[in-house]
């Protein structure tokens, strides 16, 4: 697939978004409310609070409903068919909250110094031809989900780590997960950054190569935040309140089991069984279970937002013409349900 991102393409993204928040947001029927998720490690505590009944203990009826790509999960959140999301802010999020359809209420997944956190990929093809560094992906081509992606950010970072004008990678949006692993696969892509449970899987199966790893370029990034609608932010505090509480309690299941490693061995086998049915699914247990081991990533404690790292990739949107200037903090984050650090 032969896409390159330019401006015009990372504005055009933004469209969809910023028209299903134009069009309001609908309140559900239903006492059922959906939490949107992906299929990552990441994500573990979702389905650890889930799995566990944590959610039901808060009095909240929960239901997984899951995406290929950050970006539409903001949309889901803003028309009503998500009521909770936890995955990166996006250009899609963030034009979302200047409309008053959604506020990020946590922080999450974060690159730490010494957790293993996202790793950089070359496919086969590039490290051969000698892409055997990040300090080399100038004229090379970097996959991402869309504009204004998590991926977008890294390789911002990456870029600029290493005196490297993000112009000269030639960013290739693929829209999901599944697609970005196909053609890195392939050869049809040069790089990509993604966590460790799958990177580890792709070099396993002799599909890339490791090159890097994107702590080393932006520690104590806050790759993931929650959110929900600003309606929930606003009106239904209980409602929100309850789902912190129900997910921070599944973060500490899972810190403990992962990276703190605070937990015993049976109880590290149980949370990862859990997590086998939704992440790696087609990969044996016993090796599925050393990915999220030596692939963990630190999920903040009660869901504490980094609030210095997400005001940096908020101005990083404004530099790159994704969002409009004119977005303040107030609008995009509330910032009194957790601890900011």
């Amino acid at each position: 697939m032969n896409l390159t991102l330019n401006r015009r393409q990372a504005l055009l993204t933004m469209g969809a978004a910023g028209a299903a928040a134009a069009f309001g947001i609908p309140a559900r029927a239903a006492s059922r409310r959906n939490l949107a998720v992906l299929s990552l490690a990441s994500h573990a505590p979702s389905f650890i609070a889930y799995e566990r009944g944590y959610f039901k203990d808060a009095g909240l009826d929960i239901e997984l409903k899951f995406f290929e790509a950050a970006q539409p999960m903001a949309v889901a959140i803003a028309s009503g068919d998500a009521e909770f999301g936890v995955t990166a802010m996006s250009g899609g999020l963030i034009s979302l909250a200047q409309k008053d359809a959604v506020k990020v209420v946590g922080g999450a997944l974060t690159e730490e110094k010494g957790v293993v956190g996202a790793v950089i990929l070359a496919s086969n093809k590039a490290y051969d031809a000698g892409l055997t560094d990040p300090s080399k992906l100038a004229g090379k081509s970097f996959g991402i989900t869309t504009a204004g992606s998590s991926f977008h950010f890294m390789a911002h970072k990456i870029a600029a780590a290493n005196n490297i004008k993000l112009a000269d990678i030639q960013l290739r949006p693929l829209q999901k997960l599944g697609a970005i692993v196909g053609a890195l696969s392939t050869g049809q892509i040069d790089a990509w950054a993604i966590q460790a449970n799958v990177a580890n899987k792709m070099i396993r199966e002799g599909a890339a190569k490791k090159i890097g790893i994107v702590s080393d370029y932006a520690p104590d990034y806050q790759v993931t935040t929650a959110f929900t609608s600003t309606k929930n932010a606003k009106d239904n505090r209980s409602l929100t309140e309850s789902f912190i509480k129900a997910y921070a309690k599944a973060i500490d299941d899972y810190n403990g089991a992962f990276v703190d490693k605070t937990s015993n061995d049976e109880e590290r086998d149980a949370v990862a069984k859990l997590v086998h049915k939704y992440v790696e699914k087609d990969s044996p247990y016993d090796v599925a279970k050393q990915n999220l081991i030596e692939g963990a990533m630190r999920i903040n404690k009660g869901l504490a937002l980094s609030l210095k790292s997400c005001v940096e990739q908020l101005e990083w949107f404004k530099s790159e013409d994704m969002v409009k200037d004119a977005i303040s903090n107030e609008q995009l984050f509330d910032t009194s349900y957790v601890k900011t650090i």
